[in-house]
């Protein structure tokens, strides 16, 4: 018996690799050609003479409200030479980011086929890493200056769970993230599971449309904390159950189980000191996965699928 069931299993992982590999080669043949634009390049590169030509070509870059000699004077700042110095050093170009975000929008395309394609564009922007990426309708600014490497000089007064993910690999990670803010509809936030949702749906988005990306890329783990996460699934899980916290408004839970922080705050000692942040949204990422292994449901249907009806339709059981 023991035999006959690892056949099939066996058989069901040979026939879903094989789909998952046609799927791959279907979206591959869809039409798309990205050119990422290095505004910060042409910045850098400023003067009297081009600068007009600059502020035509990108207007929405440039505030009215400032002369010509405020633009030529700050080119001219240290800081901002350093800046240059810096992003030249580590993207003489930019080709490899560049395939990637192809990739992401050839898989956007596929699940949402009126989805068109912005310019996108890199600046910086004295390492604002709150606004790492802004996607408009027409136009994504990538803030390229926030991608420097987790432990740049730039980041040092950065708290390092913060700076993990300021790596040039993170760049399609977090431009896939607000693409699914923008196609995610959910309302108001109540409870851990709506937040727990939220973010599961995000991942799970990531999911479809950058598989060539790690899980823990996706979610913006190590290797080991998403090990970790894996291993104790079961006893997260418990731990929400038992303490009745899916369905508190609590406003203090989305600090311990959601936002970004060095480990989740279980107020155990022994189990805080050695996990990751966030686990919170992990577990919704893995209700919505079992949400969509158990029902014939589209991405696009499920994004816009109450955090209540995924919980109860999901079947989720926690990988022991």
């Amino acid at each position: 018996m023991k035999k006959v069931i690892l056949v099939l299993f066996l058989l069901t992982m040979i026939v879903s690799c094989k789909n998952d590999n046609q799927l791959e080669q279907e979206i591959e043949k869809i039409p798309m050609d990205v050119v990422v634009e290095r505004f910060d390049k042409l910045f850098s590169q400023v003067n009297d003479k081009n600068l007009p030509k600059l502020k035509q070509d990108y207007p929405f870059m440039f505030s009215k409200k400032y002369a010509d000699s405020f633009w030529i004077a700050k080119t001219q700042d240290t800081l901002q030479i350093k800046l240059f110095e810096e992003v030249s050093k580590a993207f003489p170009n930019i080709d490899g980011q560049q395939k990637e975000i192809n990739s992401l929008f050839k898989h956007i395309k596929f699940y949402f086929p009126v989805f068109y394609p912005p310019r996108i564009i890199t600046t910086t922007s004295f390492v604002d890493y709150r606004n790492k990426i802004i996607v408009t309708d027409t136009i994504a600014l990538i803030s390229i200056d926030t991608y420097l490497g987790s432990n740049h000089e730039f980041y040092q007064g950065i708290q390092k769970y913060i700076r993990e993910d300021f790596n040039k690999t993170n760049i399609v990670v977090d431009l896939a993230t607000e693409y699914a803010k923008i196609y995610i509809y959910q309302g108001q936030n109540k409870t851990l599971l709506d937040e727990m949702i939220y973010f599961g749906k995000q991942l799970y988005f990531k999911d479809l449309v950058i598989p060539f990306k790690t899980e823990a890329e996706r979610i913006g783990y190590t290797n080991e904390q998403l090990d970790w996460a894996h291993v104790n699934e079961s006893y997260i899980w418990r731990y929400f159950v038992e303490r009745e916290l899916l369905f508190s408004t609590d406003s203090k839970l989305p600090g311990r189980f959601i936002n970004p922080a060095p480990f989740t705050k279980f107020y155990l000692e022994e189990i805080d000191s050695q996990s990751p942040g966030r686990l919170g949204q992990y577990m919704g990422w893995q209700i919505v996965r079992a949400y969509m292994k158990n029902n014939d449901v589209s991405l696009k249907d499920m994004l816009i699928t109450s955090s209540e009806d995924i919980f109860n339709y999901s079947k989720f059981k926690p990988s022991k």
